[in-house]
């Protein structure tokens, strides 16, 4: 958790919702991936998968007019320009600058809340350089308590989870820049690589009975905050890291093609029909539903408060 998510805005609408002053979505970007990204990057995406390109929100100083491809050092200082809010294409799966390759990306896609501060292939990071993942969702895969699937193995239900309220999702995250030593010319897009991470903590009451973590959720007024690279507090981040506000989202089961990562379209957020359903753990009721378990209890799965 997490990783999948439907990230379905375009970069307009992106900037007028988060305030952007610099969409940068257009500039040239690596990317890891050996084909092309499908949907392109930065366009709906309904099912966003690791080692692709996201929109990021992020608030960084400008980069100087000469090495335009090279990130800017500088966070806004008295010496140095003051930073801005943007919007960037960035690759899911967090790539320290001391990384020996990209593939350690993969393995980095979450970082946990609870360590992010003190773990040390993030806390750099976490101290100036934090962003913001938009998304009208995410993905999370619940183990059936009753059933199993061909092999025998506990059969796996996706849900989705979105805002109840209908307002845009915020992932709080961290982003980091990643030099390759074997191209010389910094100034070329292709030396550098940005990726980001997500931040993810203990799951709700109610969420619980799918997964036992959730992403970081940032609410309007913590924007800014989170945003700030001169913000050297680490009570303040913790404060944000710790962040709670049960009951905000609603949980429903979402057909199976979800799975791969192949399908895309806003199909896969419609909700599943109860024919489709086998041994799945009702997130409110805590009931199971479909096959021939329907509707009995299963408290032992998640707690008794609903999502």
């Amino acid at each position: 958790m997490c990783g999948r998510y439907a990230a379905t805005a375009n970069p307009d609408e992106l900037v007028e919702e988060f305030e952007v002053e610099q969409d940068r979505t257009a500039e040239p970007a690596r990317s890891i991936l050996k084909n092309p990204q499908s949907p392109p990057a930065g366009t709906p995406d309904f099912n966003l998968a690791p080692s692709k390109q996201a929109p990021v929100v992020l608030t960084r100083a400008p980069r100087a007019t000469s090495g335009q491809a090279a990130p800017a050092t500088s966070e806004g200082h008295a010496d140095g320009p003051a930073p801005v809010r943007q919007l960037r294409l960035l690759t899911w799966g967090l790539v320290p600058s001391w990384a020996k390759d990209t593939k350690i990306g993969m393995r980095m896609i979450n970082a946990r809340a609870e360590s992010v501060l003190e773990k040390g292939s993030f806390a750099k990071a976490a101290a100036s350089r934090r962003c913001l993942v938009p998304a009208q969702g995410w993905y999370e895969w619940q183990k059936s308590p009753v059933s199993t699937d061909a092999k025998g193995n506990p059969r796996k239900q996706p849900f989705y989870m979105h805002r109840a309220d209908g307002d845009v999702v915020a992932f709080a995250g961290l982003y980091e820049f990643w030099r390759d030593r074997e191209i010389a010319d910094g100034d070329d897009p292709q030396a550098w690589l940005t990726t980001f991470t997500i931040i993810t903590t203990e799951a709700e009451a109610g969420l619980d009975r799918i997964h036992d973590r959730q992403p970081l959720v940032l609410e309007r007024e913590d924007w800014s905050t989170w945003l700030d690279p001169s913000l050297s507090d680490p009570d303040e981040v913790a404060r944000l890291l710790a962040f709670s506000a049960p009951g905000r989202f609603e949980a429903y089961p979402v057909g199976t093609a979800v799975s791969s990562n192949r399908s895309n379209g806003p199909q896969l957020i419609e909700p599943a029909g109860i024919d489709e359903l086998d041994g799945v753990v009702d997130p409110l009721t805590g009931e199971i539903i479909g096959g021939d378990a329907q509707a009995s209890p299963a408290e032992t799965v998640g707690g008794p408060n609903p999502a």
